[in-house]
């Protein structure tokens, strides 16, 4: 009557309550040896993996809007822009002679055909050139007219070349770009700055019908990042602070917030009060997050060919049954949305199915003995 019984329940075993899956299901034969079934890539986190982790940099962002610079587009003048000509002649008696001296300030506003006008020169295109190409146009146009002519343009309102920056800064708005060119933390310098931790805000760009997001201290810590701005530029600053998740065998499943700027693997797991005692699998931590496909790449080159976008989901795993291990997971710093999670010991599985059988065992040596 017993053996079926425990057979019958045996078979069962696969289906008890769990908090996950197994540390030898998430790193099956078939993905450890190359494949991607399961459409992510498992990597040992020891002291090589975490240090092409440290080393590498973030420069999507980059590589998304660094082809297109600003340099020389910000230096040429559009409709809309506001302008001073100032012109002198050599004698007191000339066109813009004046009892008080022999020059004038003309202002002026390039109209939406493109075109300014200056009194004596009449309607001279602007748009498109650059300030001393529209210097020497005003001069070749007055050139037999005025006494012997000397011009200067004055941009007062460059508004052809300006950006817009909204969001969690301190002063939104539209800002113009210098002529040598503005970059994204210029921009966001001129607006006040961030209005939250700098650790806690994302910067989002939109370009035409590109768009981008990055972390704002990545345009810091990356200078690659704080790309050239061009004219149309829309700049985005949101408050959006970091969290990541814990799972499985911890002291306390739930959402951590960041605290601090920094937060290593090491931290993150005591701040969840560790793994749990009599159910944690110490070879089983596991660190489940979206990776630059460039980095998997470089940590699983068999998986180069497979990996296709811009981000590829990772499962790191870390044993800390090796000492080595807890240095490990203090330099490995987490990431926003990450998630950890710890498998659930074998013998802990076993635990479970005697706490389910105890009681039919119990009752069946009642039976016995009343047979008996």
């Amino acid at each position: 009557m017993f053996a079926p019984l425990l057979a019958l329940l045996l078979a069962g075993c696969a289906a008890l309550p769990g908090q996950g899956p197994s540390a030898i299901s998430i790193t099956a034969d078939e993905i450890e040896s190359g494949t991607t079934e399961a459409n992510y890539a498992t990597v040992t986190l020891d002291r090589n993996s975490a240090r092409s982790i440290q080393s590498y940099r973030p420069v999507t962002f980059a590589q998304r809007f660094g082809e297109i610079g600003s340099r020389g587009r910000n230096s040429v003048l559009g409709v809309g822009d506001g302008l001073v000509i100032g012109i002198w002649e050599a004698a007191p008696d000339g066109l813009f002679s004046t009892a008080t001296g022999k020059s004038v300030q003309v202002p002026t506003v390039i109209d939406q055909s493109g075109f300014i006008f200056i009194p004596y020169a009449g309607r001279i295109h602007a748009d498109g050139l650059t300030v001393e190409g529209l210097r020497t146009a005003i001069e070749d146009k007055l050139k037999g007219k005025a006494i012997e002519p000397q011009v200067s343009v004055t941009v007062q309102n460059n508004a052809s070349n300006s950006v817009v920056v909204v969001g969690d800064v301190a002063k939104p708005g539209q800002y113009p770009l210098s002529i040598r060119g503005s970059r994204l933390l210029e921009l966001v310098a001129q607006a006040g700055g961030a209005r939250e931790a700098v650790y806690e805000t994302v910067v989002t760009l939109k370009r035409g019908h590109r768009s981008g997001t990055a972390r704002f201290e990545d345009l810091i810590d990356y200078p690659e990042n704080n790309i050239p701005l061009v004219s149309g530029d829309n700049i985005l600053l949101s408050h959006k602070p970091r969290t990541y998740s814990a799972f499985g065998a911890v002291g306390q499943t739930t959402l951590v917030p960041f605290k601090t700027q920094t937060v290593t693997l090491a931290e993150a797991l005591a701040q969840v009060g560790g793994l749990k005692d009599f159910f944690a699998d110490a070879g089983g931590v596991f660190l489940f997050r979206y990776e630059d496909a460039a980095l998997v790449r470089l940590l699983r080159p068999d998986l180069a060919s497979s990996v296709s976008g811009e981000t590829f989901p990772v499962v790191y795993r870390l044993n800390f049954r090796e000492p080595q291990a807890f240095f490990t997971a203090r330099a490995m710093e987490m990431r926003d949305k990450d998630v950890i999670y710890v498998a659930n010991h074998p013998t802990a599985e076993f635990g479970k199915f005697l706490q389910l059988i105890g009681p039919l065992l119990s009752n069946v040596n009642t039976v016995n003995a009343i047979s008996n």
